[in-house]
């Protein structure tokens, strides 16, 4: 019996560009369609973390309680398609994850299913939110994208190319010091690009092109610290992936752990608005 060949480094980094490419054309063409299909684009994002998220943690009964949460995100989804009130959304957000953690075994495993829908639900909501909102709309979901795209990007090339002191070595042997400050440079590049292309037809972000680079700057950081707190938790479950959904990617929590950063301080800005107003 004959092992399968080792992948070569440009075999692995030709497989990473494409499934970027293919994944970046589909959030693209979800977020130019937006309603129901960007929303759902993002329901199925969130249910995969879900279950990357309980998988990995070992939930039992992994089935049932998988059954349970994900009826919650897609229960949250559809309240938000029809502008349901601020109270249905609460009790969707308390009641499914409480049936979840009741039926879940053994203490530590509860504390993990309890907290991966609130982390879910962020990947659910806040790019349909960001989308529709009357002001922001798809030029504030675009900032959102180049922001973490370019931070990626940039720390991963310019952490290959310069080397150099470690990260954060315990959580993210890999990651350098210089891969971090060529992530927070092209975020920031990436963010007033965005938002002068937006003023030159018409369309501003509030904050105008010095606010933004310096928020791009802290979505940056905040990026690169949800990397490494999703590093992390491979780390405690003893994992090297998510799961193996995205060629050359790994799972969807290791393709949108930055994203979730970035989504999680929109949201403590959006959220209360859009349900208050």
């Amino acid at each position: 019996m004959t092992s399968s060949p080792t992948p070569t480094p440009s075999t692995e980094l030709s497989t990473r560009v494409v499934s970027a490419i293919v994944m970046i054309a589909a959030a693209l063409l979800a977020a130019y369609w937006g309603g129901w299909p960007f929303a759902l684009f993002w329901l199925a994002a969130g249910l995969a973390v879900m279950l990357e998220w309980t998988t990995m943690t070992g939930a039992r009964p992994l089935r049932p309680v998988q059954a349970v949460l994900g009826l919650g995100l897609a229960g949250l989804t559809l309240l938000l398609l029809t502008e349901a009130s601020f109270g249905l959304f609460v009790a969707a957000a308390l009641v499914f994850p409480a049936v979840a953690t009741l039926i879940t075994q053994g203490m530590a495993h509860k504390v993990w299913v309890a907290s991966s829908f609130p982390y879910a639900a962020i990947i659910v909501l806040v790019p349909p939110i960001m989308r529709e909102h009357p002001h922001l709309g798809i030029l504030g979901l675009l900032w959102m994208f180049a922001v973490v795209w370019a931070t990626d990007i940039a720390a991963y090339f310019t952490g290959r190319a310069l080397g150099g002191p470690k990260l954060c070595p315990p959580i993210s042997p890999k990651k350098t010091w210089s891969g971090f400050l060529g992530g927070v440079i092209a975020a920031a590049l990436s963010g007033v690009l965005v938002a002068w292309i937006g003023e030159t037809y018409g369309l501003g972000l509030p904050l105008g092109l010095p606010g933004m680079a310096v928020l791009s700057i802290v979505a940056s950081i905040a990026s690169q610290i949800g990397d490494l707190g999703e590093s992390a938790l491979k780390r405690h479950c003893d994992v090297k992936d998510s799961s193996h959904l995205i060629p050359g990617h790994g799972g969807v929590m290791d393709r949108l752990d930055g994203f979730w950063a970035v989504c999680l301080i929109v949201a403590l800005i959006l959220l209360p608005f859009h349900f208050t107003t």
